[in-house]
């Protein structure tokens, strides 16, 4: 479901990477601050929030997180997450290919907090 403030391209996109997002295995929803937070077992990997003019989200980028701030909308996350290898992206204007970009991003946040045995879950396609 997108937020109240998304609308159109945001919105739609915010659904897609949160339905991604919670395919992921034993990935769950939750709202602290008001952010909508994607989770496995208690950790969070997905900090998301869209906006009317942006779509913002952060990310734990362990591989590729220097490549990732060398992009102008995007970097280092607030509160000193930032030292951890977290990434904020802001999309102001979504394409196909931001999307897919976004997606690679959830996958290697997940696997970056995630037990190994269901990274390898989500490698073997289980």
């Amino acid at each position: 479901m997108p937020s109240k403030k998304a609308r159109g391209k945001f919105a739609t996109l915010e659904t897609a990477l949160r339905a991604h997002a919670l395919r992921l295995p034993e990935s769950e929803e939750a709202f602290p601050w008001g952010e909508r937070a994607i989770k496995v077992r208690g950790k969070s990997f997905l900090f998301m929030r869209a906006e009317e003019k942006e779509l913002s989200f952060s990310v734990k980028l362990p591989q590729t997180g220097v490549q990732a701030l060398a992009l102008p909308f995007a970097e280092p996350t607030g509160y000193g997450l930032g030292r951890a290898g977290w990434v904020t992206v802001r999309v102001q204007r979504p394409s196909k290919a931001i999307e897919a970009q976004c997606r690679d991003w959830i996958d290697e946040s997940y696997a970056a907090v995630a037990p190994k045995k269901l990274v390898r879950a989500m490698s073997d396609g289980s």
